[in-house]
């Protein structure tokens, strides 16, 4: 019997498996860059097996795998997870520990490699896969079922699964045998120390006295960008001296555009596009309030990310988000109700001094989880699943 394992982790080798990598832009690419640096600094090496890109630039210690476009959705490619240099690439590498984020195509595969040079596999269950079946052409109901039944047969294949909040670790554990953490991604709070406050002014020509409401992410059905179109159609009627940035890009971003159009209010509703990083910073800073609809984040980064650049937000109660938002102190929480929705926004622009008593508060809270601080947790479940794992080979 293994009754201790004297060891010590000077520096851990890890392999980063993932169906997405930039330059494609989303919350798992942003999560994986975060965590990434701050495993750097800290004096741990990271790898990552990623999907190729047309013109992708090679970087060191990413290696690249051949993708194919997916036909509902070009900008996003599938990798093959298949090489011939694999195993000799892992072995080079001499990792301590697989950390995989999807049970999918690149998620198997670094399943495989974890299998068959007996190292701890860890998930991060960054996605409630089931709510995004509507990107397959058929048999959408059969197929949310099968992805539920996939997904957890994956968690049970890993040593540790990963939640990135409280809520979600709940959810998960009803239905799996692996032992599950709460780690949420975390957040660069050095990023918005010196962010240019004016730049979306001075960019989209917003007049001085106009607010600006703020909403970031890609733009696909899940994230329910057409119910804040609906919302601030309605809060135009009371407050015609706002602005509302839409900033990202999507599979919906023309059929988005055109509804405004119809709507009427295409003149007050600007769709940026993907912004590089540090306009991204600029277009938080510059924001006064953030407003995010979405029922199937896992955690709702881009929520904490303005609570970094002291945004208070309107968001609905669900999931992640439920969690990234606390109700009445550094934002407000609804159901998913064009009217209460559009009642906490105007509360928000016409009161001055609540709005900044939030915002003060969204800064504080921020700093709980500070991308730092989440990388030392995420190196101490690393140590203990290493640990774990060596005391099973020594019995």
């Amino acid at each position: 019997m293994c009754r201790r394992v004297l060891w010590e982790v000077l520096g851990v080798r890890i392999g980063m498996f993932t169906d997405s990598y930039r330059p494609y832009t989303s919350g798992v690419v942003r999560s994986l860059e975060t965590t990434a640096a701050e495993l750097t600094a800290l004096g741990h090496e990271v790898y990552i097996f990623a999907p190729n890109y047309p013109n992708c630039e090679k970087e060191a210690g990413v290696f690249r795998f051949a993708s194919v476009p997916t036909p509902t959705y070009p900008d996003f490619a599938i990798a093959l997870p298949f090489s011939l240099n694999i195993n000799a690439t892992v072995r080079r590498l001499d990792l301590d520990v697989i950390h995989v984020h999807s049970p999918f195509s690149m998620g198997l595969l670094g399943a495989r490699c974890a299998k068959r040079f007996n190292l701890p596999l860890v998930f991060t269950y960054h996605t409630m896969y089931d709510q995004y079946v509507h990107y397959l052409p058929f048999a959408r109901e059969l197929s949310k079922k099968v992805v539920i039944k996939l997904a957890s047969n994956f968690c049970n294949r890993c040593d540790l699964v990963i939640a990135p909040t409280e809520i979600i670790r709940g959810i998960i554990s009803r239905n799996i045998k692996t032992e599950v953490e709460a780690i949420p991604t975390g957040i660069v709070i050095g990023e918005f120390a010196d962010a240019d406050s004016e730049w979306l002014r001075r960019r989209y020509a917003i007049p001085k006295e106009h607010k600006i409401l703020l909403h970031l992410g890609r733009m696909g059905k899940e994230k329910n960008i057409r119910f804040l179109l609906d919302v601030y159609h309605d809060v135009l009627n009371v407050r015609p001296d706002t602005v509302f940035i839409i900033v990202g890009n999507g599979p919906d971003r023309e059929a988005l555009q055109e509804e405004a159009e119809k709507k009427g209010i295409d003149n007050k509703v600007i769709f940026t596009g993907a912004l590089p990083r540090e306009h991204v910073i600029n277009a938080y800073a510059g924001a006064d309030l953030f407003i995010f609809a979405s029922v199937t984040e896992t955690q709702g980064l881009v929520l904490g990310e303005a609570k970094a650049a002291g945004l208070p937000a309107v968001a609905v109660e669900a999931l992640g988000a439920a969690e990234m938002v606390k109700d009445g102190v550094d934002g407000f929480l609804v159901p998913l109700s064009r009217e209460v929705f559009t009642a906490r926004v105007l509360q928000l622009l016409e009161d001055d001094v609540l709005r900044q008593e939030m915002s003060a508060n969204a800064r504080l809270r921020a700093e709980e989880i500070s991308s730092t601080n989440m990388a030392k947790k995420l190196v101490s479940a690393y140590e203990r699943i290493i640990a774990r794992k060596k005391c099973r080979n020594a019995i």
